[in-house]
């Protein structure tokens, strides 16, 4: 069977047989055989054609890492875990945001808490202009999902639609500018999740607690993880279920 997204990522990439024969120490043939018949590569040459499209082997090839090997790799995906969102400290919140040059992909109600920070919009319209891919998803204000998830962190009726529309006044600047996409969900949100680049935090939620009072996960993408990119995955289906964020 055809490995279609090793090919995808290769033509994404603008790589052809030779380039990846060349980086890999193999025969061009060898590398067309990896694409079309979807044999699966040594270790070593995984490891090279991730680097090279930017993708995890976890990706390209779900079925060449043993489980085994897949929970142990997660495990070292966790840099740290949290107790709560509030504990993060605040220069590695500065340091994730101002390091990604390639994503920023944000998966919320509203976080408040971001934009609190004077230069955080500024900084993403800067980002997008140098090439960087900006997607934010908020929870849809007029729906019976985000009423439903105010009740249930005790905020009061209102209160989380009234915090959305406030977040997006400050995102507002944004409307119009290349390489910023907004939309609206109307997902149960089990997860908040903040990528910047190969970096995530995952604040989870805890039924009756507001987010800041809820753990909180580090993760740092590894080439063949499962836990990182899990959650990518997760981001993808509610992004392609959601709509455009109208203000």
């Amino acid at each position: 069977m055809p490995n279609e997204r090793l090919r995808d990522a290769l033509l994404r990439n603008g790589l052809d047989l030779d380039h990846v024969a060349k980086a890999t120490g193999t025969d061009p043939k060898t590398v067309e055989r990896w694409i079309t018949r979807g044999r699966t590569p040594y270790p070593r040459h995984r490891h090279t054609i991730a680097s090279m499209v930017r993708e995890t082997e976890n990706y390209l090839w779900p079925d060449a890492v043993a489980p085994e090997r897949k929970a142990e790799i997660a495990e070292s995906e966790v840099v740290k875990v949290y107790p709560h969102r509030n504990s993060i400290p605040v220069d590695l919140w500065d340091r994730l945001i101002e390091d990604a040059t390639e994503h920023v992909e944000v998966l919320v109600h509203a976080a408040l808490f971001l934009v609190e920070r004077p230069t955080f919009v500024k900084g993403l319209a800067r980002k997008a202009a140098n090439g960087a891919r900006i997607r934010l998803l908020f929870g849809d204000p007029a729906s019976r999902e985000v009423a439903r998830r105010s009740d249930e962190e005790q905020l009061g009726k209102g209160t989380l639609s009234a915090r959305i529309r406030n977040a997006l006044a400050f995102y507002r600047p944004l409307q119009s500018v290349d390489g910023v996409e907004m939309r609206f969900h109307k997902a149960t949100l089990y997860n908040s999740i903040f990528r910047f680049d190969d970096e995530m935090i995952i604040n989870t939620h805890v039924y009756g607690f507001q987010g800041a009072h809820a753990p909180a996960l580090h993760l740092r993408r590894l080439s063949a993880g499962d836990l990182f990119e899990t959650y990518s995955e997760s981001f993808e289906t509610v992004w392609s279920q959601s709509k455009p964020a109208t203000f």
